[in-house]
């Protein structure tokens, strides 16, 4: 009787030690499928083919549905040059967002709204530079170059919202103008 107890009790414990590795293969085999999906729906929509630049979006938790918030990156880095937001940033920002067909509510507006309530982590600017790397290199120079004009010019009218004081002075302090000048760099 105690052997039949003793194996009762051996198979119980491979059993259980059996279950625990296939669930946590299968908690494995899930996360790998659903950073893969990820992937395939961010090359979808972004036209981005380049594996590298997409675990890096998938790494930032940047969906498809996300990805029409990472063209309003740059106005986020020049509103946050010099490590506050003005209210009128935050509104030509938001502005900009309704003008690039970003809806209230979408999960693209919320991430947007995020980013304006906390300044963002240096690896969002990292992840964009990837993005812009990867995205100019499947349009020809003209469209390179529309993309560039549309996303600095933006970005310049961010910068020139907050103005100098009272109005007066220089529209866009040096940190801005660095910021702008780092966003140039992405497009060479």
């Amino acid at each position: 009787m105690s052997e039949d107890f003793l194996g009762d009790r051996r198979r119980a414990l491979e059993e259980e030690f059996f279950a625990k590795q296939n669930r946590q293969l299968l908690q494995q085999l899930r996360e790998t499928t659903t950073a893969q999906s990820k992937k395939e729906a961010l090359a979808t929509a972004s036209g981005i083919t380049d594996a590298a630049v997409l675990e890096q979006l998938v790494a930032m938790d940047l969906s498809s549905e996300t990805l029409a918030a990472l063209s309003l990156v740059p106005l986020v880095e020049v509103a946050w040059a010099d490590g506050r937001l003005d209210a009128k940033e935050r509104s030509a920002i938001l502005a900009a967002a309704e003008q690039s067909g970003l809806s209230k509510g979408s999960a693209s507006y919320r991430l947007l709204e995020e980013w304006l309530g906390e300044q963002p982590s240096p690896q969002l600017l990292v992840a964009w530079k990837a993005y812009v790397a990867a995205l100019s290199g499947t349009l020809d120079a003209q469209a390179r170059q529309a993309l560039k004009q549309d996303l600095l010019g933006r970005a310049r009218a961010v910068a020139e919202a907050a103005g100098g004081f009272l109005g007066l002075g220089k529209r866009v302090s040096r940190a801005e103008q660095a910021v702008l000048t780092e966003l140039e760099q992405a497009f060479t």
